[in-house]
């Protein structure tokens, strides 16, 4: 049976991934106020007439940029997954992957931009901020339910545990560094950052 366009995603539109690709760079060395449309659609190579045909203007431009790194933060945090196996195991896992997401340099620059742009943008910082709280809590409180089940760890609240967890990660890792501009960053590598935090939510919850 031939397939009809309905069951098919739309081709990306190359000239759009290309300004949307320039507009994020320069929205995040620049900020809103500072990026200007101009050299956005010559560094993307199309005309102003070409980007304005695709965004209504820098808010819409400054819209889709956000909810295409939220795109990305998505798509990486699908690597974030639960090995199977004891509870040190599956944690660590998860810690390691976690950490290494919050590490990010691109992360980082990108919550910058939206926190600064928060109170022009709010329905674009709440979304994307509920989008990566669905991504990045499921997948560990999920895992924690199973770990209870089984009779490995001992937790009441699984979503305060969830929360404890990954605080414990993202505070050297992603909140130091993103408060100081980059100046404070962890001295401890990533992955002991990871393992660290796991033994000391083993030690509180484990059985």
């Amino acid at each position: 049976m031939q397939a009809t366009a309905a069951q098919h995603p739309p081709l990306p539109d190359p000239k759009r991934e290309s300004i949307l690709r320039h507009a994020r760079r320069a929205f995040v060395t620049e900020g809103y106020a500072g990026a200007r449309i101009e050299p956005i659609a010559r560094d993307a190579g199309v005309s102003t007439a070409t980007l304005y045909a695709l965004f209504d203007g820098k808010a819409e431009l400054f819209t889709a940029v956000i909810e295409d790194a939220t795109g990305d933060f998505h798509r990486l945090m699908q690597r974030v997954r639960m090995a199977d196996g004891p509870a040190r195991a599956r944690l660590t896992c998860f810690a390691v992957a976690y950490a290494g997401f919050m590490a990010d340099p691109f992360i980082r620059s990108v919550f910058r931009l939206v926190m600064a742009e928060r109170p022009r943008f709010r329905d674009v910082a709440m979304q994307a901020f509920d989008r990566g709280k669905a991504d990045f809590g499921k997948v560990l409180i999920d895992a924690l339910r199973e770990l209870v089940e089984q009779g490995e760890l001992r937790i009441e609240r699984t979503s305060w545990a969830a929360g404890q967890l990954m605080g414990m990660i993202e505070h050297p890792v992603f909140f130091m560094p993103l408060v100081t501009g980059d100046e404070v960053m962890p001295v401890r590598a990533v992955d002991q950052i990871a393992s660290d935090a796991v033994e000391t939510f083993l030690a509180r919850y484990g059985v």
